[in-house]
């Protein structure tokens, strides 16, 4: 995005990849924060922007959802997997029927306008947590994310399905084991380009296993990353030893 047309998106609410500081980490979630970073260190990131934390508030706030939440939440029994289930599907129905404050709703389609003004780019639409990525707490997998979204329509329709989807019932027990919260939780959402990958994967610059930081770790499969992450194919796995660089 060009500086010129940063100055028409709204910072209450959008934050580009490209231009969001130390300072707005906290209001991208896990996930957005490190793509910012990343980029900041000129790594060639897909362009993209956060729908920040901000924008999930209001959402919560002006639909009087915060309150219809809590209540579900106050009778929220983790070790019943048949309530819980129904207490989830209640709640993320509750978010995505509620209506967007219009003011947060504008500044995402003024966004991806920005990126596509024809409103045909491809885009990922991407769950990012305020409480991703902590040292003990990685919430892989646990949160949607939506790809090949085409249109205004659509990113919109999907920023308030990864907003539902902290209260799926997986993310809810992961948060009640590591004793996270729940309405605590923020979530801010990506918006980023689609690549369509031939291959894909998650490298770690150590091994998982026993901490050698002499190697880096692959897991890669054909097609898009998501697969990995999520957990539906048993990927290719490679060691690679970083002096050497040999696998």
């Amino acid at each position: 995005m060009t500086a010129s047309a940063q100055m028409t998106i709204d910072p209450r609410f959008i934050l580009p990849f490209d231009s969001a500081t130390d300072a707005d980490h906290p209001r991208m979630g896990g996930k957005c924060a490190s793509l910012a970073r990343m980029i900041a260190m000129g790594v060639p990131v897909p362009r993209g922007f956060a729908v920040a934390t901000d924008a999930y508030a209001a959402h919560l706030a002006a639909t009087g959802l915060e309150a219809a939440i809590r209540e579900e939440l106050s009778h929220l029994d983790t070790h019943n997997v048949t309530d819980e289930e129904a207490r989830s599907q209640a709640i993320r129905h509750l978010v995505t029927e509620r209506a967007m404050p219009t003011e947060v709703e504008t500044a995402i389609r003024a966004a991806y306008a920005l990126m596509s003004p024809a409103n045909d780019l491809p885009v990922a639409v991407r769950s990012s947590a305020t409480a991703e990525d902590m040292p003990d707490a990685s919430f892989a997998g646990q949160q949607d994310t939506y790809l090949w979204v085409v249109g205004a329509d659509e990113v919109v329709a999907k920023v308030r399905s990864c907003w539902a989807s902290l209260f799926t019932a997986r993310a809810m027990s992961y948060r009640a084991d590591h004793n996270l919260g729940q309405i605590e939780v923020l979530m801010a959402v990506a918006v980023q380009e689609m690549v369509d990958a031939r291959s894909a994967g998650v490298a770690m610059t150590l091994d998982p296993i026993n901490g050698d930081r002499t190697k880096i770790v692959i897991d890669a499969s054909w097609g898009l990353g998501e697969s990995v992450v999520s957990g539906e194919i048993t990927p290719d796995n490679f060691m690679v030893e970083k002096v050497l660089m040999q696998v």
